[in-house]
């Protein structure tokens, strides 16, 4: 036994000695654990099936309602010298389950965790519950390292007094009927440890996996297998010299990609007039592999002394690719595995090699567009399609504070600097690629916070923001004089809104927060301003663009839909301004499929495309997902085909792009992001899985979006 002690960002986090044995918390042994659990819309009873521990395991049936769960009672509730509480969990029911599992101490706090994935119908699986660990955002990390071979569960980090714990609550919420889980072996374990946790690849020490690099010698041998397999299979067999379908409909060949509605459903068109349909992978580049070592240099089991000839991929604080630690931490320098190995693999001319391997394997994969964020230095070699990216930069007014995330920002239109900014940002490289047939057309900006349609506060938040600021806002003057228009006297727009202003004077020069109940006249208000503010970006951005470069298509700004629809970052009145102003409208759809929910792009009638999706798993040394879980790479692979083909499926789709290339660093980038993301390892392996999905789904995209299906 011994005490850690972790130093990172100026903070130092002593880890509890543990102690060497695990402690059984519960197994439900005797009838007096079971009766003494309190249900609140389940039932639980002990049963003698699907038993981990002893002779007895417990059932609970969550039924149908806003939160149904099960209270444990814990008799022994010093939990000092342990960092972690595991259990076992069986699906009974015919349907996946989700649930989360809550440890409360004797004063009410608690700390839950959640469940990153489905629980198949009929599967079991251990899960681990870290506590009182330190957030992994302040180890420079999202997702920390497991507990054991446990999968673990997704936690808030929470403090919670270990000498008396009172209960574990487990709990399923706004279930559609009833599911059945069979829970056992309940006991205390160690706690999550940060300590040796890389090893020299950059691979996470404490678990074996197939294709698990072992020796430099195995680089090799991987990069022989790999390039004899993309001689046998160089590239889909229909394809054209863009990656359209070459044995499809011939079309106008206006020399660059545009858009065509042939026989109800939108395509890309090859600058030689083949349909296309955009495959892509986001962030094609070897710049993104660095993760923070100064200060989490205890991590590592290896980093290269100053003379070792590795030492070249160290990277200077702030620098390009510096990325790791969260970005309220001050900058440090960094290292990264990803770009060693790459000349590990491929000699001291890595860079060379490693453009020339990765042009091989994505039309062998079946992929026809790199897409954004990716290295520019590609885009001459012509021989994939790609997109080009750019944001909008320089000193003009910003609304922020949108909710939920307050550190959101978005530009002020109403201020007068906004065009130049918007010209200064996009003429050079729109300047430069307007002749480039390679080029599909343009993103500008990502994921900009337009509002979120949970309820009125985030829906018209640009709006809410404008009023909580004074005279010196631009936005603030354009929607005081929008309200004039309208209303005409103060005395109206207080009888409209359910609000007390003196006068059209204190609501300009003052913060005016609408701390009232919406009424329909508010609502109306916000949406016009919100859509006069989109109208302004989007007429700039596509005028400016259009400038500089007429030959591409404009791809809009990448809207942000995450997980459900409530937590898009856009609402109706923005997505009916881009339809107006783009040529294609660009969303980052982080769900496991398009469904019925995307029906409203028939309304629209314009084409648009996925610029992110991506789905991740834990079963190859990885400590987080990403936004989509999977149970393992097998599993990815299923969900990446079922996601391919429900975009195929639809009819305004002509294109998505798979977010990313590469895995993120283990240990995090600038942000901390450390999902699993790639179909390329931090050896540069291959994941085969994802790879055979790929081929499989993409060669069958042509004649399937042809279908009268």
């Amino acid at each position: 036994m011994r005490t850690a002690v972790l130093v990172f960002g100026g903070m130092v986090f002593a880890a509890v000695a543990q102690v060497e044995n695990r402690r059984l918390v519960c197994s439900f042994e005797t009838p007096a654990e079971v009766h003494a659990i309190q249900a609140t819309g389940a039932r639980a009873r002990r049963v003698a099936a699907h038993v981990t521990e002893g002779r007895y395991a417990l059932e609970a049936r969550f039924e149908p309602a806003g939160e149904s769960r099960i209270d444990i009672p814990v008799r022994a509730g010093d939990w000092r010298g342990y960092g972690s509480l595991a259990l076992d969990a069986t699906n009974t029911s015919g349907d996946p389950v989700l649930f989360s599992v809550e440890v409360r101490d004797q004063a009410g706090a608690g700390t839950i965790g959640r469940t990153w994935w489905e629980l198949a119908p009929g599967e079991m699986a251990g899960f681990a519950l870290s506590l009182n660990a330190p957030p992994p955002m302040q180890m420079g990390m999202q997702g920390e390292p497991p507990v054991g071979d446990f999968r673990i569960l997704r936690a808030d980090h929470q403090p919670v007094d270990l000498a008396k714990i009172a209960a574990v609550r487990i709990s399923m919420s706004k279930l559609p009927k009833p599911r059945t889980v069979v829970f056992d072996n309940f006991r205390l374990g160690p706690a999550v440890s940060y300590e040796k946790i890389v090893d020299r690849f950059g691979q996470y020490t404490r678990a074996d996996w197939p294709g698990k690099l072992q020796r430099e010698a195995d680089l090799k041998a991987q990069l022989a297998e790999e390039q004899a397999e993309l001689k046998l299979r160089p590239a889909m067999p229909d394809r054209d010299e863009y990656g359209g379908w070459a044995a499809g409909p011939r079309l106008e060949a206006t020399g660059y990609f545009h858009t065509v509605k042939w026989d109800g459903k939108w395509w890309l068109v090859t600058p030689g007039g083949h349909l296309f349909f955009s495959l892509g992978l986001d962030s094609v580049n070897a710049t993104e592999g660095g993760t923070v070592v100064e200060g989490r240099e205890q991590m590592f089991e290896w980093l290269p002394g100053e003379r070792d000839p590795l030492a070249a991929h160290y990277q200077a604080p702030g620098g390009r690719g510096s990325t790791g630690a969260a970005s309220s931490q001050p900058a440090r320098r960094s290292f990264s595995f990803y770009t060693a190995n790459l000349e590990r693999k491929y000699g001291q001319d890595w860079y060379g090699s490693w453009q020339a391997m990765t042009m091989a394997r994505l039309p062998a994969w079946g992929f026809n567009t790199i897409a954004n964020w990716s290295d520019r230095r590609l885009y001459d070699l012509k021989k994939v399609p790609y997109v080009g990216t750019l944001s909008v930069r320089g000193a003009m007014g910003q609304l922020s504070h949108i909710p939920p995330f307050p550190t959101l920002r978005i530009y002020d239109t109403f201020d007068p600097r906004f065009p130049e900014a918007v010209d200064q940002s996009l003429r050079a490289l729109a300047g430069e690629r307007r002749n480039d047939p390679w080029l599909i057309g343009y993103f500008v900006d990502n994921e900009l916070p337009w509002g979120f349609m949970r309820n009125d506060r985030t829906r018209y938040a640009l709006a809410l923001e404008a009023l909580s600021l004074g005279a010196e806002s631009p936005a603030k003057r354009a929607l005081v004089e929008q309200l004039k228009v309208r209303y005409g006297g103060i005395e109206k727009l207080n009888a409209a809104w359910n609000a007390r202003l003196a006068s059209w004077e204190e609501l300009l020069q003052k913060p005016c927060p609408y701390d009232t109940d919406f009424t329909t006249a508010a609502r109306e208000d916000m949406g016009a301003f919100v859509k006069e503010l989109a109208l302004r970006y989007f007429r700039t951005i596509r005028e400016t663009l259009k400038k500089y470069d007429p030959n591409h298509l404009y791809l809009g700004p990448r809207f942000a839909w995450l997980v459900r629809e409530d937590f898009a970052w856009t609402t109706g009145e923005v997505e009916e301004v881009a339809a107006r102003y783009c040529d294609v409208i660009g969303f980052n759809v982080y769900l496991p499929r398009v469904d019925a929910r995307w029906d409203f792009l028939k309304r629209l009638d314009k084409p648009a495309i996925i610029g992110e999706f991506n789905m991740g798993a834990l079963d190859r040394g990885m400590f987080y997902p990403g936004i989509v879980g999977a149970s393992s790479q097998a599993d990815r692979a299923r969900i990446f085909q079922e996601y391919v083909r429900s975009v195929v499926d639809h009819s305004a789709f002509v294109g998505c792009h798979f977010f990313k290339y590469g895995d993120e660093p283990l240990t995090g980038r600038r942000d901390g992001e450390n999902f699993n993301t790639g179909f390329v390892t931090v050896t540069d392996s291959v994941y085969p899985e994802m790879v055979a999905a790929a081929r499989t789904v993409n060669a069958e995209v042509y004649r399937r979006r042809s279908s009268k299906r």
